[in-house]
Order: structure tokens, then C-alpha cells, then sequence
């Protein structure tokens, strides 16, 4: 692994405990608001130099020999990153059955939740949610991690190993499984295209479609399941009442 790539390393586990310096900072200086505000504002702007930081330094690195040789075109790059996003729905669809069907895990986040509590009170959280964090996230485990496995491995145990630390991150353990199959996903869309663009963009598209589904319109999304329920409900009434 190159220093530039223990730099990109360094920079991220910086990025994750800026809130520790950042809140005191803010604290002093007289910001007042909300825990959630206050976490909120901290994390944007720690992401936000870590987006930057992590961003030049890659820019700056050479890619492995591995992922400098028959690279995808402009036309295939764009294909892939589309698909990219449809393959990355599919395996946390997959993923949350089996956790559901199999481990008897409910539907559902902690982690996701408190980011869109922030973001709905930070509105700023939502651009470090859906662009700065999965650019970093990419960089750091399917650039630096999975493709400084890759070389010594392989496709399996490198993408297992950087998705596990990926889903770790995250710490959300029982959502384990979802995590480490995004992972994966992105480090085929890695290898296939030799482009690291293209599982950012897959990674950009999914955190994306979260902010808007639920910090934009999460209330309506809300109202609109609560109206179904409701409707359910009466639709039953009327069934049952059929039948007596």
C-alpha cells in the first residue's frame, strides 16, 4: 500500500472523529441549537474537508496496475454506473429478505434513521449524505482497501474483506448482511469497468433516492402508508362484513 494510500486512510478515520473536535469548537463559539442540529452542522463540516482532503489525495494517486488496463469507454462507464445503481437495490433487497426471512431481522435502520433525523434538521447533511460520504466511502474501500487486496487474493476475499470493514463502519451489525452485499456490488462494478467513478456513482444514486424518499418527502411518503393502512383496514371491515 503507497503512502498516498495510508494518507487517504489516515484522512478518514479523521473525517469519523471530527465531531469530537468540531462540537467544542462550536460550542464555544456560541452556537446554540438542537443535539441533532449540533451533530448535524458538526458531521457536514467534517465531511466536508474530509471530501476535499480524501478527493485531491486520490486524484493525486496512481491506481494500481490492476485497474490501469483496459479500462471501459465513456459509453460503457456511463452503462455500468446505471446498472450500477439498479444491482446495488437488488442486493439490499435480497439481503434485507434473507435478514427478515432467515435471521428473523425487522425491516429497517438505526444508523439510516439517525442520519435522516439529522439531515431533516441539518438540511446541509443531506449533500454530505448523498455526495461527499459515498465518494470517501469508495476511495477508501474499493480504491485503497479491496484494490490493495485484489492483487494479492482476488475478487472474493478482497471484496468480503473490504465490505465487512465497510458494513463494520457503518455500525449497524444487523444490517451486517446488506452492507457487505452493497460492498461487493461496488467492488464487481470496480473490476468490471477498472473505474472508480462508477461504483461512486452507484453508491451517489442510492444514498440519493434515501435523502429525497425520506428528508424531502418523508412526510408525504408518511401520510401516504398511514392513508393504505387505513384503507386496508376499511377494506377488510367491508369483506368481513360480507361474509357474516
Amino acid at each position: 500500500m503507497t503512502k498516498k494510500y495510508w494518507l487517504i486512510l489516515l484522512a478518514f478515520v479523521l473525517t469519523q472523529l471530527s465531531p469530537i473536535v468540531i462540537i467544542p469548537l462550536m460550542m464555544v463559539s456560541g452556537y446554540s441549537g438542537t443535539e441533532e442540529e449540533l451533530s448535524g452542522l458538526s458531521l457536514f463540516i467534517g465531511f466536508t474537508i474530509g471530501f476535499l482532503l480524501i478527493s485531491f489525495i486520490a486524484f493525486k494517486s496512481k491506481p494500481d496496475r490492476a485497474f490501469m488496463e483496459n479500462r471501459a469507454d465513456a459509453g460503457t462507464t456511463i452503462g455500468w454506473s446505471l446498472l450500477g445503481i439498479i444491482l446495488a437495490f437488488a442486493s439490499q433487497y435480497i439481503a434485507s429478505i434473507i435478514n427478515t426471512l432467515l435471521l428473523g431481522i425487522e425491516p429497517g435502520s438505526e444508523n439510516t434513521e439517525m442520519i435522516v433525523d439529522m439531515a431533516t434538521s441539518v438540511p446541509l447533511m443531506m449533500l454530505a449524505v448523498a455526495v461527499f460520504a459515498p465518494v470517501m466511502e469508495e476511495i477508501v474501500f474499493r480504491m485503497v482497501i479491496f484494490g490493495s487486496l485484489f492483487k494479492r487474493f482476488g475478487f472474493w476475499i478482497a471484496s468480503i474483506s473490504s465490505g465487512l470493514i465497510f458494513a463494520v463502519v457503518h455500525w449497524d451489525f444487523e444490517n451486517l448482511l446488506v452492507y457487505l452485499s452493497m460492498g461487493i456490488v461496488f467492488a464487481f462494478l470496480y473490476v468490471k469497468t477498472k473505474r472508480i467513478i462508477v461504483p461512486i456513482i452507484a453508491h451517489v444514486g442510492i444514498n440519493s433516492f434515501v435523502m429525497i424518499v425520506q428528508v424531502i418527502y418523508g412526510e408525504e411518503l408518511q401520510d401516504l402508508l398511514e392513508q393504505l393502512e387505513e384503507t386496508e383496514q376499511t377494506v377488510q371491515a367491508i369483506i368481513g362484513g360480507l361474509f357474516l
